[in-house]
């Protein structure tokens, strides 16, 4: 009897401690390259709309990637296709790297000091990175700009990318399978669970509810805090008395920054544009002379405005939001051309 009771009592033990091992085998262990929707899709999130397509053919990250940095791309075995645009290409507005310290908030003076810190320049379109975690496009203000056309654009990745190329790129309308090759360079370029910067105890939840060991919803809700679902965007209005500016005392070592990495993005060697900048005192005259005036020349007029596209040019300026760049920061930008031009 006593042999048959520790027979038993043993073979119990043995499945139990089988079975804890199986399950510890099994256990979800959250590593920082963990891509970002596929933890969210193990927590039960409703998958983005912008999956990628991988049943069409000549679909590639790298003819994304061609498109995206040269404005066009070639199939393997054909001849290179039709450019995109004579004017811009993506990354003449859009970095492909992140360029917030705090992914989310929008601050534009903390991403200045991050673009410096890390050569990249400060542009009016928000980054590419992380683009396919977004839910929101072309969000805020941008209706003004675009009417309908942002109807379709707003919740539909595909449809952004198509009007940011053909309305923002002032190009020709991309084909299918440039599109879904631009997503798939995208998805390789989407947040990884180190970008978001959690707390070890946010980390913590969120693998327990991976391992059925906490709420799934309030993990969820902690991964998409870490980030903004859609970058905001307001369009602010130059100073009602641009002679006075915004009344904000302006920092000319900040605008010096702002000169460097955004103005001289576009403007410098003509890269975007044909009106040229550079530092020579001529130059600062003629932008300290136009800044107060109402003319295609003031950085205020220009900055918040942009510039029209007209027949025969179709290249032209967007304007920069409050959240690309602050009334602090233009004022910082007029004293710096102003302390120049005072030399």
């Amino acid at each position: 009897m006593k042999f048959i009771i520790y027979f038993l009592c043993s073979f119990f033990a043995i499945v139990s401690y089988a079975n804890w091992e199986i399950k510890a085998d099994s256990e979800y262990i959250l590593t920082d390259t963990d891509s970002v929707s596929s933890i969210l899709e193990k927590l039960g999130d409703r998958p983005v709309n912008h999956k990628l397509d991988r049943n069409k053919k000549n679909v590639s990250a790298e003819v994304g990637r061609d498109l995206i940095f040269n404005g066009f791309s070639k199939i393997k075995g054909q001849k290179k296709a039709k450019q995109q645009s004579k004017h811009f290409v993506c990354t003449s507005c859009h970095n492909t790297k992140i360029e917030d310290p705090n992914l989310a908030i929008s601050d534009p003076q903390a991403r200045l000091e991050y673009v410096v810190r890390n050569d990249m320049p400060f542009l009016q379109g928000t980054t590419l990175y992380g683009a396919v975690n977004r839910t929101t496009f072309y969000n805020g203000d941008y209706d003004k700009k675009y009417g309908k056309l942002v109807d379709k654009a707003r919740h539909n990745l595909r449809e952004a990318i198509q009007l940011c190329a053909v309305e923002c790129a002032q190009g020709r309308k991309l084909k299918s399978w440039e599109i879904e090759s631009i997503l798939a360079f995208l998805w390789e370029n989407e947040f990884q669970l180190a970008d978001l910067n959690l707390s070890p105890t946010q980390r913590v939840t969120v693998q327990n509810a991976l391992n059925g060991k906490a709420n799934e919803e309030k993990a969820i809700k902690i991964l998409k805090s870490a980030y903004l679902q859609g970058s905001p965007a307001t369009f602010n209005y130059p100073p009602p008395d641009r002679k006075m500016g915004a009344k904000l005392k302006g920092n000319p070592e900040n605008g010096k920054l702002i000169y460097d990495y955004s103005c001289k993005h576009c403007h410098a060697d003509e890269a975007y544009s044909f009106f040229k900048l550079d530092d020579e005192k001529i130059t600062f005259d003629h932008l300290n002379k136009h800044f107060s005036r109402y003319t295609r020349y003031s950085v205020y007029q220009v900055a918040r405005f942009g510039t029209p596209v007209m027949n025969g040019k179709k290249a032209y300026m967007p304007q920069y939001t409050a959240e690309r760049m602050s009334d602090q920061q233009l004022e910082d930008l007029r004293a710096y051309v102003k302390e120049r031009s005072d030399l």
